[in-house]
């Protein structure tokens, strides 16, 4: 029945169900409350999770002449720095509608219980059951370029005396040849010193790798990659069609619907159904029980963004926005004999599960 007047106070325990991550409530039916437990059916969000990926490309000092010099062509000859979408994830959650707030009432005494999630909706009646936990992705910074930090200790001699920048890196490349030589001689064993052991040269040839990298990114230059991930909490209402719910920038990542200097990403939603009540074999709806433990169930909507003109995501989901209320009869919870239990979807309100409990008879 659709709550009226004052909430009846009730005594909760918290605890944490199954070793879930977050702590879920466990509520009795008992004297204490009159038997009465108060709850809300949710409103269906979407969570849309964007995982962004910045990419920042540097030339090298010496990129004109890897050609030359080193017979490279394909090289970094201007900076830049883009952003662009990796994936979508269209993840639905339940959030408690204060509009949709209900008591149940289960009269007779049989120690009823009531599962509510961290949010205080509705998980479970007269079974336990954890709550579930959504994984997020998480940023990735971008790893250094071999030209972050100090690098002055791979210049020669001539390197630094030189103030030609085509004689800086003839005598970059010089050096590069020299280091492939010398690792060449020391895994072959024709160095005129070897290492006295195996972690020896394995010192010795990281060193050089270092250098020959630190030199090989002033001709090619450099490319750094950073992740970064966004969350938008998005609430169905109706269809549309086009919406703009974020833009990419080039400078900024992803950045709000109405900042123009972005690129815009659509979404496209689109009622697949509707939630309808039971009916007879008349096809007359049914009249909900007396007392009844609200539900809903809920309607069914595709979802699909796309960017660029290419769709990224595209998900079927069950909201409870689409949908209708309708309620269960509270006695079959409370009966002694067989008691029954239920699984909600925290998401909708809807049911996922009915059962009938097994009773010890003493």
């Amino acid at each position: 029945m659709k709550k009226t007047g004052c909430i009846i106070a009730i005594t909760a325990t918290l605890m944490a169900l199954n070793g879930s991550a977050q702590e879920s409530q466990k509520f009795t039916a008992n004297k204490m409350n009159e038997y009465g437990l108060v709850y809300s059916l949710p409103q269906t969000h979407l969570n849309i999770e964007i995982e962004a990926v910045k990419t920042v490309k540097k030339a090298g000092p010496y990129y004109k002449y890897a050609k030359k010099y080193l017979g490279v062509n394909n090289v970094i000859s201007k900076d830049s720095q883009t952003w662009d979408i990796k994936s979508i994830e269209i993840t639905p959650f339940g959030v408690p509608d204060k509009s949709e707030e209900y008591l149940m009432e289960f009269k007779g005494g049989n120690q009823t219980f009531l599962i509510l999630d961290s949010t205080g909706l509705p998980l479970a009646i007269n079974k336990e059951v954890s709550e579930n936990v959504i994984k997020r992705k998480r940023n990735k910074l971008a790893d250094p370029t071999p030209l972050d930090g100090n690098i002055a200790s791979v210049f020669t001699e001539e390197m630094i005396a030189s103030e030609s920048t085509m004689k800086k890196a003839e005598a970059a490349a010089t050096k590069i040849l020299e280091l492939r030589e010398t690792r060449n001689d020391l895994v072959s064993g024709n160095a005129d010193q070897m290492p006295p052991d195996g972690a020896s040269l394995k010192l010795m040839l990281d060193e050089l790798s270092r250098q020959e990298e630190i030199l090989t990114a002033m001709f090619v230059g450099t490319t750094q990659v950073e992740t970064k991930v966004v969350r938008l909490d998005y609430i169905p209402t109706n269809e549309t069609q086009n919406e703009v719910i974020f833009r990419i920038s080039n400078y900024n990542g992803v950045v709000d619907k109405n900042d123009l200097s972005g690129d815009p990403a659509y979404l496209n939603l689109k009622i697949t159904a509707r939630g309808e009540l039971p009916t007879n074999e008349k096809g007359e709806v049914k009249d909900a029980p007396k007392g009844a433990v609200m539900y809903c169930i809920p309607g069914k909507a595709e979802i699909e963004i796309s960017y660029d003109g290419k769709k990224l995501a595209r998900e079927t989901v069950d909201i409870a926005q689409f949908g209708v209320k309708y309620g269960l009869n509270p006695k079959t919870f409370t009966n002694k004999k067989t008691p029954a239990f239920v699984v909600f979807n925290p998401e909708t309100g809807g049911i996922k599960e009915t059962g009938i409990l097994e009773v010890t008879q003493e």
